[in-house]
């Protein structure tokens, strides 16, 4: 069994026959565990929580890696607070992926003790989240910035578009496939593959559709219903021979690179598309529930933490603190 879900077929090693079964049986219970994850974006990231901690406590093997203590845990903890300062919000993800192994491997006799479960967790704002929000106006400009003269601008256009004005994540706007846009009822829409595989379909601005015609059109992949939409490109800008989706990092580095372009150069990222959605959303009149369906939440609180109606620096003390 690997990631992409085949199972092993029966071998004869020289010694006998090796049955499926049997090979099964000789896979360690971390990949075991990492398979369990239903999603490929959550074994990805849990993969590389754990091979953090290996890496940063110098662990090489998985009889190592089942021996580490709560010592181990905080060591690991401390280092990523105050040396990597990594982000809270990073810090728990990896402490949760770290304890859900070992969570498993008692389950399964592989470990006697779950060192990641008494460490604490620093804490995180449940009011608001972290991450940036464009304004209207950068909104705006940011739609407008990738040109319309080349496959690479269409592409550009259409990826803001549905990030901005559908709210995607990026790993959802990677996945999307050309026959995701499609019509219900008179209405544009798309369908898509949300966190833990669930399918969900919305109707979407008019100018996102015509935006993704636009780049289906001039990019060529139009008529291929069940391939990718947004593909890489050459640097040349002709269509890369390969049928393969972008990956949701790609879709990162076009964010920042026509918020570069606009002088925001740090701290603003995919997720901050979606962040402007859902207050944009919300400031139009958008009643919360509509809001949290559209972002794919199971729980309004989390909507509530991309909501930044509250942030208004003009409103700021210190803006009236002047001599």
């Amino acid at each position: 069994m690997i990631d992409d879900g085949t199972l092993p077929v029966p071998i004869d090693n020289g010694r006998g026959r090796v049955s499926t079964l049997d090979q099964l049986a000789e896979i360690p219970e971390e990949e075991i565990w990492l398979q369990k994850q239903k999603s490929a974006r959550t074994r990805r990231a849990y993969r590389l929580d754990v091979q953090h901690f290996m890496r940063t406590l110098a662990i090489t093997a998985p009889e190592e890696l089942r021996q580490a203590d709560h010592k181990a845990v905080i060591a690991w903890e401390r280092y990523m607070r105050e040396i990597e300062h990594a982000a809270s919000s990073t810090i728990r993800r990896r402490l949760a992926a770290l304890s859900s192994l070992f969570r498993h491997l008692i389950d399964y006799g592989g470990a006697a003790r779950n060192p990641a479960r008494e460490v604490a967790r620093p804490a995180i704002n449940r009011q608001e989240g972290a991450t940036l929000a464009f304004s209207k106006v950068q909104a705006r400009k940011l739609l407008d910035l990738p040109t319309e003269h080349m496959v690479t601008g269409l592409r550009d256009r259409a990826i803001l578009s549905v990030g901005l004005q559908v709210g995607l994540r990026r790993a959802e706007i990677a996945a999307l496939r050309v026959g995701d846009l499609h019509q219900n009822r008179g209405y544009d829409s798309l369908r898509v593959m949300r966190k833990g595989g669930r399918r969900d379909a919305l109707a979407i601005n008019p100018q996102t559709a015509a935006r993704l015609r636009a780049y289906l059109e001039a990019a060529g992949h139009g008529a291929d219903s069940d391939g990718p939409m947004f593909r890489p490109l050459r640097h040349n800008g002709k269509q890369d021979a390969e049928r393969r989706h972008m990956d949701p990092d790609a879709i990162d580095r076009v964010v920042r690179k026509y918020a570069g372009a606009l002088g925001l150069d740090r701290g603003y990222s995919a997720h901050s598309m979606r962040a402007t959605f859902i207050t944009t959303a919300l400031e139009n009149g958008a009643q919360l529930e509509d809001v949290q369906k559209a972002a794919g939440h199971r729980d309004p609180s989390t909507t509530k933490l991309y909501d930044r109606r509250g942030y208004n620096p003009e409103k700021a003390a210190s803006f009236f603190a002047t001599y």
